[in-house]
């Protein structure tokens, strides 16, 4: 009797904490005169770069790393609603990266931005140290080849057969069958919930509340079941 060919696909996602967060700001100034401009955009980024020094510690935090760019200076002429162009508009922006090991900081830290002129911050992500993600990758792609080596079993079963060993384990695609077609294992997706909190002895406190992080792994494989 020929042997029984079984091909499954395998899954697993777990949900962990996050462990860093990355905030963007902005400083973007505008204006109809280009001196300014500038003048206003490098006061504000000098605002900006002062509050990440403080707090600055690669290996303690609570900012253990951070970048930003140059000014950037532009101008257009924009069009009025009768069709003339009007005056030359000056800009000058300055972007920033922040990361952040300690969540209490960096609502502060986007407290006091958000109070800095021609300054915003643009949105936070989410993520997991690199030894975490190492650790928790493992962990997931392991379960997903025991869920396959389990659906496989459920099948062999429900035709009278036995045992099954794998003859073949593969990303999503890599077996050759169509059907089977698909991504690498998922990365970590990021998925952020920000609110904003009263104390009813003081003034409103921002409070910035991060949803764990899905990490999510899919292996095709193959067995022979007797």
């Amino acid at each position: 009797m020929a042997d029984t060919i079984i091909t499954v696909q395998g899954e697993h996602s777990a949900w962990y904490p996050a462990e860093r967060a990355t905030a963007f700001a902005s400083v973007h100034a505008w204006g109809d005169s280009r001196d300014e401009v500038f003048g206003r955009a490098v006061a504000s980024a000098d605002a900006v770069r002062s509050l990440i020094d403080t707090i600055h510690d690669a290996k303690n935090g609570p900012v253990t790393w951070w970048s930003s760019d140059s000014v950037r200076v532009w101008s257009e002429r924009p069009w009025n609603n009768e069709g003339k162009q009007l005056d030359p508009v000056f800009h000058a922006a300055v972007d920033f990266s922040v990361k952040f090991k300690d969540f209490a900081a960096l609502a502060e830290w986007v407290e006091s931005v958000a109070a800095i002129e021609d300054t915003s911050v643009g949105g936070i992500t989410w993520d997991l140290t690199e030894s975490t993600r190492t650790s928790v990758t493992t962990e997931v792609r392991s379960r997903a080849v025991k869920d396959a080596v389990a659906k496989a079993s459920v099948f062999a079963q429900s035709i009278g057969l036995g045992s099954v060993t794998a003859t073949a384990l593969a990303d999503p695609g890599m077996l050759g069958d169509p059907a089977g077609g698909g991504v690498a294992p998922a990365p970590p997706m990021y998925r952020t919930a920000m609110k904003a909190s009263a104390d009813f002895g003081g003034a409103p406190q921002l409070a910035l509340k991060p949803e764990e992080i899905a990490v999510s792994a899919v292996v095709d494989a193959r067995f022979i079941a007797r």
